[in-house]
């Protein structure tokens, strides 16, 4: 085992680098026979851009293209992208361009030599090794062309698909150097990269088995004597588990490096409601030196399925309630940085559902994270919708498969892939592919009613479209992968756990070349606008599904109102009119809602009056909530709001943030059938997405009353100041602050790291059992006894009866004490002397230390199978009166302190209980010992069973 190592300050120093090249790519439309690779060529006159980015912004009505869903010309064009790039001067090492996304085939180009093509598709992420085009220590000319042109073998095309394929290098790119001793890619072959699982999961007993597989590539001409060493770091950043293995590398070869291991202590596990996160560092060392690292955050979780509870999430049943997403905005398109991304996420959490479905497609890498972080599952498929190719487009589409499973397997969010075809059910090579890739999590089929047997056939689970009709023989749960939305719709989901849940259609609106009725306006469906702004009815949601007090009136309080509809999770609502109470109800019996929690408040208002109305939530007899509304007048102003909650605004030059433009009366009521256009402008280093393009961005029409606006940062951080206008109304005004970004992924996203070492000591006679990774330290009756340790660089500890008598002592041998650690606790040593036990410390390096100690009366749990029985019977240590709460007397570098009332546990059976540890922070000086005196008020005798010494920050 190598020896410990903290990084306080982030990540070891190695090779390796991975900056993000995002900013400043020239850019061109059209051309795709063109020589714009040649060096000699002058892009100046191109437009400059930065990615995320599409080859055209799109007005709402898809720039007035007619296409049908087989999008035979919409965005059917490729866009050429250039950019210096600077490598290191180092001409040993690897250079990778990483791409997260390109639509849909891609050639790259180094100093106008071709590198390569990925023709698998735009929905997964692929890179070049351009080591051997580049010349080091100085810039080299990456040229790029996104190819969106349709072809026919290239997955989800030829079509027909219900949503837009869009355009454009629109997914983060970055420029990696490695070592020649390096961790692979994890979509390069399939045993590549890092592939982490949890073999076991524990939620009763509370442990984990982690299982790093590591594949490590020398590119070198010699042979390598190779470590790896694997760190789990817990939130506080403290080393939790440690893992080396050492193994030789041929040249030109690939290792996979196999390491387990298990926690026990202090355990967390990953849920909804706790998304606890560990981090897997993993460093490589050549000869004893770093040379590479890549860290992965992954959770401790459980699933299994039932017919009797449904899903089961650490052994305890959850509905699946959520949603479908398309990574679709306004304007932009595909083209979303990762902040929208991780606010998607975020609103849908806060409405309390659960999980996401990424349709049709695999979705951003910041999207997977982002319900890592946040807690919400995650059922990922490859891109299709529902047309099957030919054999070169179901290789493709398999690619894609691997890709998607290699890319996002160590995510604990994820939990079931799509192994089926929209509409089509499952499809065997799916599911075959993706468990061969992926054993241990589910797979589901994509069915509909008009299409194929309705099961889940070889998947896991049986996945529906559930709009109307639908067929379900009982005989397995089903899983409505696709379904209406609202409350009765949920509703339908919970009378039977064999239905697992519904993930409604969709998230937000989204693009679709479905007939419409309004072609300035191709969006459809979703809870929300493609701007992320509800639309009436998603306020039920967050009534149903989560616990705070909460209420919201749906209902505009206007003339012609004859019901008003009250979403709240409180037991009654009380409905007051003008200051008079109209009534006061409990939730709607109405059939539809019969197995939700938190029906909907439906008021019955034949006798209307203008004025303000107020909605009080009642649980227990007690207001706990409350909200009011007023009959809408004219509109007056616009206030401009800022969605800036949960996320920072940074200045890379394409981070965006969402502005909402509320036309309101003179209460601040939102006037929602306003009909109305609202003007843009802004000051400072920032621009309106779409200003002057001729896309509808700038003046933008409202909907539901409110316009949206897209504010792209600049480069440089600073004040932006935004107004919004519209005749006849006062302007709304906002301002924000943009921070200064970040390219160095690995700077970006260090945290500290403590490997802490630490010993644990097991005190007891010489006939005690010990367990590994416990030190044993026996000794006799009345005695006094030291010991020494090599930990910490080697210092040594005694334990004597304080008085200076060694008969202050008695050692007792393990008697069986059933609980964990018992055979720690279940002996130990009683110090016998009115003044106490006292443990020392002599040669203690220099800083801080964390000691456990723990203080338990043992009582035999001996019977005549035990092979203890006979020396039972000489034991007379545990018999003697001792005392059940210590004080603790602590003299370090800090001098005297003392910790009060510390209770000692007492029993043959810990199992439930369990044994109560203290926590003492002790610091040395490097030179003077640190004593430790445990006492008693009551002057009785004091036990002490064992202890774990650590260094701590």
């Amino acid at each position: 085992m190598a020896q410990s190592k903290s990084f306080p300050g982030g990540y070891p120093s190695t090779d390796r680098s991975k900056l993000k090249i995002n900013n400043g790519w020239k850019f061109h439309l059209g051309e795709p026979d063109a020589n714009y690779f040649m060096p000699s060529f002058d892009d100046s006159k191109w437009k400059t851009v930065n990615v995320p980015h599409g080859l055209e912004l799109t007005s709402m009505g898809l720039n007035g293209c007619m296409d049908d869903k087989y999008q035979e010309t919409f965005m059917r064009k490729v866009g050429w992208y250039r950019k210096e790039i600077e490598v290191s001067s180092n001409k040993n090492k690897k250079v990778f361009l990483e791409f997260e996304g390109v639509h849909q085939v891609t050639n790259v180009w180094v100093n106008g030599k071709h590198v390569g093509e990925y023709g698998v598709g735009g929905y997964t992420p692929f890179h070049f090794d351009i080591t051997e085009y580049v010349n080091f220590g100085t810039t080299n000319l990456v040229t790029v062309l996104a190819d969106n042109r349709k072809k026919n073998d290239v997955p989800p095309d030829p079509g027909p698909m219900d949503y837009i394929k869009f355009a454009g290098m629109y997914r983060d790119v970055y420029l990696v150097e490695t070592n020649p001793l390096h961790i692979t890619f994890n979509w390069e072959g399939e045993m590549t990269g890092q592939y982490i699982t949890t073999p076991t999961v524990d939620p009763v007993n509370m442990n984990g088995t982690v299982n790093i597989k590591t594949a490590v590539r020398n590119e070198t001409d010699s042979i390598k004597k190779t470590t790896v060493i694997s760190r789990l770091i817990n939130r506080k950043g403290i080393v939790v588990l440690k893992l080396s293995q050492t193994k030789i590398i041929a040249s030109g070869s690939d290792v996979v490096f196999n390491q387990i291991g298990s926690i026990e202590d202090d355990f967390h596990l990953w849920s909804i409601d706790n998304p606890y996160l560990y981090r897997v560092h993993t460093l490589v060392l050549d000869n004893g030196k770093p040379v590479d690292q890549k860290e992965s955050k992954i959770g401790f979780r459980k699933i299994e399925i039932s017919n009797k509870e449904g899903v089961l999430l650490n052994g305890k049943p959850i509905k699946l309630i959520g949603t479908n997403r398309h990574q679709h905005y306004g304007f932009i398109g595909d083209a979303v940085p990762n902040a929208l991304h991780y606010k998607d996420v975020l609103q849908l959490k806060e409405l309390g559902m659960n999980v996401l479905r990424t349709a049709h497609y695999p979705h951003d890498n910041a999207i997977i994270e982002a319900c890592d972080k946040l807690g919400m599952l995650v059922y990922e498929e490859a891109p299709t919708w529902m047309s099957i190719g030919n054999e070169d487009w179901f290789n493709n589409y398999e690619k894609a498969a691997r890709t998607m499973v290699r890319n996002h397997r160590n995510h604990p969010s994820v939990f079931i892939w799509g192994a089926g075809i929209n509409h089509r059910g499952y499809v065997p090579r799916a599911h075959n592919v993706i468990k061969q890739e992926d054993p241990f999590r589910f797979t589901a089929s994509q069915s509909s009613r008009w299409t194929g047997w309705q099961t889940s056939g070889l998947t896991d689970i049986y996945g529906q479209m559930v709009y109307g009709p639908y067929y379900w023989s009982k005989d397995e749960p089903i899983l409505a992968m696709e379904g209406r939305r609202g409350p009765e719709a949920v509703n339908d989901y919970l009378d039977n756990p064999m239905k697992l849940g519904l993930i409604s259609w969709t998230a937000h609106a989204y693009y679709t070349f479905h007939p419409s009725e309004n072609p300035k306006d191709r969006s459809r469906s979703g809870f929300m606008t493609i701007f992320r702004y509800p639309k009436p009815g998603l306020a039920w949601y967050k009534a149903e599904l989560t616990n705070a007090p909460y209420l919201y009136i749906e209902t505009d309080w206007k003339e012609g109102t004859n019901e008003v509809v009250v979403f709240s999770n409180s037991e009654k609502v009380e409905l007051i009119v003008n200051g008079k109470t109209m009534a006061i109800q409990e939730p709607s019996k109405k059939d539809e809602y019969r197995y939700l929690k938190h029906a909907p408040f439906i008021f019955s208002t034949s006798n209307y009056e203008s004025g303000k109305i107020i909605a009080n939530g009642i649980t227990d007899g007690k207001i706990v909530t409350t909200q009011s509304a007023f009959t809408p007048e004219e509109p007056y102003k616009i206030v401009l709001e800022l969605d800036q909650s949960g996320r920072e605004f940074i200045a890379d030059g394409s981070d965006i943030l969402v502005g909402y433009a509320k036309v309101v009366d003179k209460n601040g009521t939102i006037i929602r059938d306003a009909n109305m256009e609202i003007e843009f402008s802004l000051k400072g280093p920032a621009e309106i997405v779409g200003d002057k393009e001729g896309i509808g961005s700038n003046p933008m029409n409202t909907e539901y009353g409110v316009a949206a606006v897209l504010i792209k940062s600049g480069n440089a951080p600073g004040e932006i100041l935004i107004s919004a206008k519209a005749k006849g109304l006062k302007s709304g005004h906002a301002k924000v602050i943009t921070k200064k970004g970040n390219n160095d992924m690995i700077q970006l996203h260090a945290e500290p790291i403590f490997d802490f070492e630490k010993v644990k000591v097991d005190l007891g006679e010489h006939q005690q059992l010990v367990q590994f990774g416990w030190r044993a330290w026996n000794s006799k009756d009345n005695s006094n006894s030291s010991k020494d340790f090599t930990e910490f660089g080697g210092f040594s500890a005694s334990i004597e009866g304080i008085g200076g008598h060694a008969s202050h002592t008695r050692w007792l041998g393990e008697i069986n004490v059933i609980g964990k650690y018992g055979f720690a606790n279940g002996d130990g040593v009683l110090g016998t002397s009115k003044e106490g036990l006292k443990l020392e410390f002599f040669g203690l390096k220099k800083g801080k230390y964390k000691l456990n100690t723990t203080h338990h009366a043992p009582r035999t749990n001996t019977d005549g199978m035990d092979p203890n029985q006979e020396k039972m019977t000489t034991y007379q240590v545990y018999k003697i009166p001792y005392s059940k709460s210590l004080d603790i007397l602590i003299n370090d570098v800090n001098k005297t302190s003392i910790k009060q009332n510390i209770k000692v546990t007492e029993g043959k059976d810990m199992q439930k209980d369990g044994f109560k540890s203290t926590e003492i922070y002790i610091e040395s000086d490097g030179i003077n010992p640190i004593s430790i005196i445990f006492s008693s008020p009551e002057q009785k005798a004091v036990w002490l069973n064992s202890f774990i010494l650590s260094e701590w920050y």
